[in-house]
């Protein structure tokens, strides 16, 4: 197998399972201890992975969030002001993990709603607002993004209805495709559609194509599009192709 089909099968695996041994992908590959150990550092190099528990262990999607805030933030805070501006008071908000949910979050501030989430950023940003009630969704904290997963946390959904979900993504693809980067993330989004009756993205210049093998959902399932201006053309007119209602900011 060549190196780099071996390493892109990795970042799958890693993905699906959301952390595996080094040992167990020698076993998986049929390739030396050495040789895992070779594409990690390499991976790890592009970024793509970090090493954990002692580098025994590795874990797929290692940009920590503070490291993701500071990029593209005019950007995302232009497409969070806008996202506000789609919520009334009385409505049942759910907001997804990431750096510009955590803005969003930021603009809904003084808003009677219902807010569901699943982002301890956003639980940051809201904790402390009388006019919001918050609802946070239970789950394993994965700490490194400041996020609640697992079936703990799509139990929850499925017993909770939103009139309106945002959602973050890691990547837009030109066939309408909403992306996502790691496995263990992709069941709680889904569970946040199914729970609401509309479904807005928010994506930065970034995310065209930006990342992800794991595909979240296709662009029927979403209501709004809210990005950037010059964002790609192709994937623009895919999602408008789809009926998804595009907003540029």
């Amino acid at each position: 197998m060549l190196t780099a089909t071996r390493q892109a099968r990795i970042l799958r695996v890693l993905q699906d399972e959301g952390e595996v041994s080094v040992d167990g992908l020698a076993g998986m590959f049929g390739v030396s201890l050495s040789t895992i150990r070779r594409d990690l550092n390499a991976l790890s190099a592009e970024g793509l992975l970090r090493r954990v528990r002692g580098g025994g262990s590795i874990e797929a999607d290692a940009i920590p969030f503070g490291d993701v805030a500071g990029r593209w933030h005019p950007e995302k805070d232009r497409i969070a002001t806008r996202a506000a501006a789609l919520v009334a008071d009385g409505d049942v908000v759910l907001i997804d993990i990431g750096t510009t949910t955590r803005l969003l979050a930021r603009h809904l501030r003084g808003k009677r709603i219902t807010v569901l989430t699943s982002s301890l950023a956003v639980v940051d940003e809201l904790r402390d607002d009388d006019g919001v009630e918050l609802i946070v969704l239970g789950g394993v904290v994965r700490k490194n993004y400041n996020s609640m997963v697992g079936i703990l946390t799509e139990q929850a959904l499925s017993q909770l209805r939103a009139h309106i979900c945002f959602l973050g993504t890691s990547g837009l693809r030109a066939d309408g495709s909403v992306m996502d980067s790691t496995g263990i993330e992709v069941p709680v989004k889904k569970a946040m559609i199914a729970s609401s009756e509309r479904t807005v993205v928010l994506a930065d210049p970034s995310k065209y194509p930006g990342g992800g093998l794991l595909s979240v959902c296709r662009a029927d399932a979403v209501s709004v599009l809210i990005t950037s201006l010059g964002a790609d053309p192709a994937t623009l007119a895919a999602f408008r192709t789809a009926g998804v209602e595009v907003l540029t900011v």
